[in-house]
């Protein structure tokens, strides 16, 4: 009885894994990096009265800021686990987790491997609901990061923004909201809303963030408008920010670019005003693409980024890709960056 029993609890997991739809994807990516003035934080470290120079410490002692190699081995492994259902109404329930390694940016050192939160999402026809660790209207926004240089996407022509939006953690947890969109003909509508943690004069403070997005495509052209706001309550007083951004990409023949410009109101005086920026690719043949992206702000204290990049494309799903560019804050000193490797995609 006891064969018999086992025989068919076999049979009903075989069945179960059979009926299961899991899918697995990513990419890996691994190459050097190169970052001017490149510092790191340790922990477990004192400074020498003596000296001024950081040792070793023990038991309570900080974390310090030391200057690091300008150059490392940069490297990502992303995997993405998904699984989906559908109902015989056509309804599509899935979900999401991703495991990812980094390499630690700030002493050149590899970092663990570690899930993130999950997303779960319900699909049917055009309308799509995420719930969970979700990418808001701005992170799902066409066009807003554009063309990115570099083997890690290291310039970005939406640098000018200092708004902190809701976005999906590769890495953490997410923010646990809901994303919402829905699509009928040439138009898009998104929507998203959670409750944030936000640092307000450098306090955490509860708020309530949410966004919405509209995005309309006309032959080779792509519109795309969102606006978000972040509303906290500090001392009986309401402290609000926002983002508001317009972009617009074309494709004509073997050329692409894309336009960005945003109006971004954030806590920090120094950093609101009107953030913009552009990328560009253009495909030499034989493989070859060439991208570049510049993107800088009005205010005082916005982030600058310019840069170009090349991608051979090797076939398979495997290329090799690299960049250089500057960036600066402010009045600050300009940084050069620049990386060279190899990403696959599986």
């Amino acid at each position: 009885m006891k064969k018999v029993l086992f025989a068919s609890t076999a049979l009903i997991a075989t069945a179960s894994v059979a009926a299961a739809d899991v899918k697995f994807s990513g990419y890996g990516r691994f190459g050097i990096g190169y970052q001017e003035d490149r510092t790191g934080t340790v922990d477990n470290f004192v400074t020498d009265p003596a000296t001024g120079e950081i040792a070793r410490g023990t038991g309570d002692a900080a974390t310090a800021t030391v200057d690091t190699d300008n150059t490392i081995l940069v490297s990502r492994f992303r995997l993405n686990i998904d699984g989906t259902a559908e109902t015989d109404g056509g309804v599509e329930f899935s979900a999401r987790v991703r495991l990812q390694a980094d390499e630690n940016a700030g002493n050149g050192e590899a970092n663990s491997a570690g899930l993130n939160g999950a997303r779960f999402s319900v699909i049917y026809g055009g309308l799509r609901v995420d719930a969970g660790n979700v990418a808001g209207s701005f992170d799902n926004l066409a066009n807003y990061y554009g063309n990115e240089p570099g083997l890690e996407s290291f310039i970005g022509q939406y640098s000018g923004v200092d708004y902190s939006f809701l976005g999906y953690s590769s890495t953490g947890s997410g923010s646990n909201a809901v994303f919402f969109q829905y699509a009928v003909g040439d138009f898009a509508f998104g929507a998203s809303y959670d409750q944030a943690t936000v640092a307000l004069d450098g306090v955490p403070q509860d708020a309530d963030r949410w966004d919405v997005s509209v995005t309309y495509n006309f032959n080779n052209i792509t519109a795309a408008l969102a606006y978000g706001q972040t509303k906290a309550n500090v001392n009986a007083s309401s402290e609000k920010q926002s983002l508001t951004v317009l972009t617009l990409g074309a494709e004509f023949g073997d050329f692409s670019g894309t336009l960005f410009v945003a109006d971004d109101d954030v806590v920090n005086e120094a950093r609101n005003g009107t953030a913009y920026g552009l990328s560009l690719a253009y495909n030499l043949g034989a493989a070859t693409t060439l991208t570049a992206a510049y993107g800088d702000g009005s205010a005082d204290d916005d982030n600058q980024q310019y840069g170009i990049g090349v991608k051979y494309d090797l076939g398979g799903g495997a290329s090799l890709r690299g960049g250089v560019g500057s960036e600066k804050r402010g009045d600050g000193d300009s940084r050069v960056r620049a990386d060279f490797g190899a990403q696959f995609n599986f």
